[in-house]
């Protein structure tokens, strides 16, 4: 659907963050005459009349009757695609749509490598065009990354690495490239299931002529075989890490030595960005020694500095076990305390458990609304790893600052979203840091973001 095609129609904005505003600066600019209405919480109210003085502001989440009056919904990724007003509107003839799909059918003939993933995929992308514009080849950077697509409406580019959540996969166009750079458990309260998480994240390689997948991964080798392109990294014949380097085949390309950013996880991540760019054309050995001025994306193992004899780092985009387990990884044989917990969505903390039950140098604060829970699996396996089980991230930064011994590194890496207690990670990652001693307001955003 094209914006040009909302002409005449009643349309409603669903959601008033960065997305649902690219969304109503986009249809102002292609559609000025065209009656707005805008539904938002109570809290962003004014913030919107503000905005745009003319839009009809809502403040509650339109019930299947209120969706039901409009021909066309913009709806922000964040809202699930299954909520049952959504499901009833759908059946009576509303349209719902998204930034993302309003993009890709505005530029049908822009050559996009997408990326997803449960894990690695901010990175995965901002290495693609960090080491696409080390060749310079113009290129944007957009996407659930940080810029909606439709605030680079008219923008051009000879690349678009763009990072899409499992919220917006299935609201791609056509791809040249699409890249998955893992598959784990996630966000079953947006998706409903497992089984639907699954399915909706490999949406991506429906829309892909060429798709590039995690070696390593048995459940997306399982799930993506019938794909007539698929290419593979972190295999031996490929892109891969071994003997302390980044490998193309047999041939050493860079040494990990080299690597801006920590951690074997982020080295598989240089992997399918390397695999990504020569897949489309692109000569990746000579992009090779721009990854080692790779800035780092920050709350991913972001090293905020000393205090008070301790080292801190904030890895506040954990969602999941699995990425704390990745992050505890980056930082073997070094004395660790990693503070875990955060908003409650069910999953399973039994690997996690089981993966750290052997480990030394390593202390453990649970907290937040499942903080509890995992505690209590820690218990439960009798592990000898010291616990503390506190309530709020600013009760877990106190014990970890009076339980980890001098030179020791105090991680947060929740394994959880943030929505207990913090609006989102970053305001997470920002509260920690502060809590820590540094200046929150001066963490770094995410560079290079738009078209260079």
């Amino acid at each position: 659907m094209r914006i040009a095609e909302l002409a005449g129609k009643r349309i409603a904005i669903w959601g008033f963050g960065r997305e649902g505003r690219a969304a109503i600066r986009a249809l102002r600019q292609r559609l000025p005459d065209a009656s707005l209405a805008l539904y938002c919480s109570e809290a962003e109210g004014a913030d919107a009349r503000a905005f745009d003085t003319a839009l009809r502001v809502y403040t509650n989440d339109p019930d299947a009757v209120a969706l039901s009056a409009y021909d066309v919904v913009v709806k922000s990724p964040g809202i699930s695609a299954y909520k049952p007003a959504i499901l009833t509107a759908q059946a009576q003839g509303t349209r719902f749509t998204s930034g993302t799909a309003l993009w890709f059918a505005e530029n049908p003939q822009a050559r996009v490598i997408a990326v997803t993933g449960t894990k690695g995929k901010s990175t995965t992308t901002a290495l693609i065009a960090h080491l696409a514009r080390a060749l310079g080849v113009r290129t944007a950077l957009a996407g659930n990354i940080g810029m909606p697509l439709l605030e680079l409406l008219d923008q051009q580019a000879d690349v678009w690495a763009i990072e899409l959540s499992s919220f917006q996969t299935g609201e791609a166009g056509a791809l040249e490239l699409g890249v998955v750079t893992s598959l784990y458990e996630e966000h079953l309260d947006w998706h409903g299931s497992r089984e639907r998480y699954v399915a909706d994240k490999l949406k991506l390689a429906d829309a892909a002529r060429q798709l590039l997948v995690n070696a390593e991964q048995a459940p997306l080798l399982e799930k993506t075989v019938a794909h007539p392109n698929r290419k593979l990294f972190g295999n031996a014949e490929g892109w891969h890490v071994a003997e302390g380097f980044i490998r193309r085949g047999d041939a050493s390309v860079i040494a990990l030595e080299q690597l801006s950013v920590p951690g074997l996880h982020n080295a598989l991540n240089a992997c399918a960005a390397f695999a990504a760019l020569e897949i489309t054309g692109f000569d990746a050995v000579a992009a090779a020694p721009a990854l080692s001025n790779f800035q780092a994306l920050p709350h991913r193992l972001q090293p905020l500095g000393e205090r008070d004899g301790l080292v801190w780092i904030n890895d506040s985009i954990s969602t999941t076990p699995l990425a704390t387990l990745a992050a505890l990884d980056s930082l073997h044989g070094r004395e660790v305390t990693v503070i875990v917990g955060g908003h409650d969505r069910g999953l399973d903390w039994s690997p996690f458990v089981q993966a750290v039950a052997t480990r030394s140098a390593l202390r453990i604060v649970t907290q937040g609304a499942n903080g509890p829970r995992i505690a209590a699996a820690l218990r439960s396996a009798k592990s000898e790893i010291p616990l503390g089980d506190v309530d709020k991230l600013g009760d877990a930064v106190e014990m970890a600052q009076v339980i980890t011994p001098a030179g020791g590194v105090v991680l947060l890496s929740p394994g959880a979203p943030s929505f207990d207690q913090f609006h989102d990670y970053v305001d997470r990652g920002k509260r920690f840091a502060e809590l820590a001693g540094f200046d929150g307001h001066a963490m770094a955003g995410i560079g290079g973001l738009g078209v260079d």
